[in-house]
């Protein structure tokens, strides 16, 4: 390789170097975190390292040996970070309820004997339950998909079998459905505003053509949260929308758009429209003109020409524009939490309760994870598009 060449790839590589550094930090390294919190559990090997060696000899069925019954007290004896303890004890609530309570005594008996064999069982009976001592050794793997099946509403029987959670204790999959149909819904409105409308721009030349993309343009340019405030002003009993309608004579009291899935639905739809009639108006772009008066030409009716014709050739910005708004759409946060209801979350709000509300960085990952893969599928499709489109021009 001569010198040159190789000053060109360094130079070349400098150029590139800071985008990939930027990259890295701000993507690759979040999304990576998340993937390792929804199946990470660290907490129970770090807190009792002496149990995590014993309990891998036990098979989680028969009575538990006494070498792990020591190991335990050991480690309770030798903790010292009352913040580790405090962690490990909700991380054993959580697998098995009572164990705060448990856990209190338990400590405390430690604490009153500092040295030498403790009976458990005499300090609590819930010791002589083997799902007590279970819990305690499987929360010394330092890996699990216990969150992963949790945010799909599943768990781990006594046998190690995956089995449904009861209707009663968690409603993830709930969300996560509730979540694909909201974004269907506002794809659905996207494409039948958003075709009309990019055949509306593709169909006028000049200064009207950059007035209409102007206004569709527009939503981008300003906050998101400034627009879903607008829409929180706009659909309220008291609103303009509701005025207006009134002093029309339209109805007799005012419509309930505000915190209801009818409110989200119009807000998101104002906010994805550019993402649906964008695509759509680039393809339309690349579509001669000649080809409705041709088929009016040949005796087909505007209707048949649009159906037979048009349609078929714009369908592809159709498909990307639903994609993309699809994607955008089963991620959205702050719309939900301002214009719907308690029913109307989405699972957004969901992982913002287990990160924020709750600390559960281990569940708010196992869910961001799941949308991530549902993403990452839709994505691969709209590239697949996008690659046929690309091919067949």
């Amino acid at each position: 390789m001569s010198e040159t060449s190789l000053k060109g790839r360094l130079g070349a590589l400098a150029l590139v170097a800071p985008l990939v550094l930027f990259l890295a930090i701000f993507f690759a390294w979040p999304l990576v975190s998340m993937l390792k919190e929804s199946v990470s559990d660290p907490v129970g090997s770090h807190a009792f390292p002496l149990t995590a060696a014993v309990a891998g000899d036990w098979d989680r069925q028969s009575e538990p040996p006494e070498a792990l019954k020591q190991a335990f007290v050991d480690d309770l004896r030798a903790i010292d970070d009352q913040q580790l303890l405090g962690d490990a004890v909700r991380r054993l609530n959580s697998a098995q309820n009572g164990f705060r309570t448990l856990m209190s005594r338990t400590i405390r008996a430690v604490e009153e004997q500092p040295e030498g064999p403790l009976d458990l069982v005499a300090v609590d009976r819930r010791w002589a339950d083997v799902r007590f001592w279970r819990a305690v050794a499987d929360s010394t793997n330092p890996y699990t998909d216990r969150y992963l099946l949790a945010a799909l509403d599943y768990e781990r029987d006594a046998s190690g079998r995956i089995s449904a959670l009861p209707a009663e204790t968690s409603a993830n999959t709930a969300i996560l459905l509730r979540t694909l149909g909201i974004g269907a819904v506002v794809t659905l409105a996207c494409a039948l505003i958003g075709l009309p409308y990019a055949m509306l721009v593709a169909s006028v030349d000049g200064w009207k053509r950059q007035v209409l993309l102007g206004a569709v343009l527009l939503p981008l340019w300003t906050s998101l949260l400034v627009r879903t405030a607008a829409w929180f002003i706009l659909l309220q009993e008291q609103g303009l929308i509701n005025d207006t309608l009134m002093s029309l004579g339209l109805i007799g009291s005012p419509l309930p758009l505000i915190f209801n899935r009818l409110g989200v639905v119009i807000a998101m739809t104002h906010v994805l429209l550019p993402f649906m009639v964008l695509p759509i108006y680039s393809v339309l772009l690349s579509i001669p003109r000649n080809l409705m008066p041709a088929a009016a030409s040949l005796g087909a009716p505007p209707w048949r020409a649009f159906l037979r014709v048009l349609l078929p050739l714009s369908l592809r910005g159709v498909v990307s524009g639903s994609l993309l708004v699809f994607m955008t759409a089963i991620g959205y946060y702050i719309t939900p939490a301002l214009i719907g209801g308690a029913q109307d979350q989405m699972i957004s709000s969901v992982i913002a309760f287990y990160a924020i509300g709750s600390a559960n960085w281990g569940m708010a990952g196992a869910l961001g994870a799941i949308l991530l893969v549902a993403t990452l599928a839709l994505y691969t499709v709209y590239g697949r598009l996008s690659a046929d489109r690309a091919g067949g021009r």
